[in-house]
């Protein structure tokens, strides 16, 4: 016998939404256009932005969450896109390497990375770049041996890292005045 409300309960459940596993609407604002996508509930937020959108900066390196090269902010933290679900995007900000930029002019930490040759086979460059803003924005980027510990997420096979930390630490002087 069922308890007193629960035909309330069962026409709440039955207005909501159910999703999966066949493709559904979600909509999406990357680099602040919002766009309206048609995905399997089970798609990546890298494979939206590289498959869908054609955003392909950020990089599938190890599709496991280990290296970094798809590293993206969702409502400014970074995140890493391979291990994130694109449904659980919607109504959140997600930006991209694609989205520092303002317009033809690059952020300050695309410019120290080109200046401090801080890439070598440029592969993990967008992440490592996601990643060091985020650690300067986050305030980890006291001195060297923070950088590298809040930048451990990301990995360079090319080991340019004390490049990495060299534009970092010339993005802090900037921010910083020194």
């Amino acid at each position: 016998m069922a308890h007193k409300g629960a035909s309330t309960s069962v026409a709440e459940s039955s207005a909501r939404e159910t999703r999966g596993p066949d493709s559904v609407e979600m909509a999406l604002v990357v680099n602040g256009v919002s766009r309206v996508l048609d995905l399997e509930p089970r798609v990546s937020l890298l494979d939206a932005l590289r498959e869908h959108l054609a955003l392909t900066g950020s990089k599938k390196g190890c599709d496991q969450g280990t290296c970094g090269a798809c590293t993206v902010w969702v409502d400014g933290r970074r995140v890493l896109a391979c291990l994130t679900l694109a449904v659980t995007c919607e109504g959140r900000d997600v930006t991209t390497i694609e989205g520092l930029a303002e317009g033809d002019e690059l952020h300050p930490m695309q410019r120290a990375f080109l200046e401090h040759d801080a890439f070598q086979c440029g592969y993990c460059t967008p992440g490592q770049i996601m990643s060091a803003v985020a650690v300067l924005n986050e305030g980890h980027a006291g001195s060297d041996s923070e950088i590298a510990e809040w930048m451990s997420g990301n990995i360079c096979r090319c080991a340019a890292y004390p490049h990495i930390r060299s534009a970092i630490r010339e993005v802090r002087g900037q921010k910083t005045g020194q």
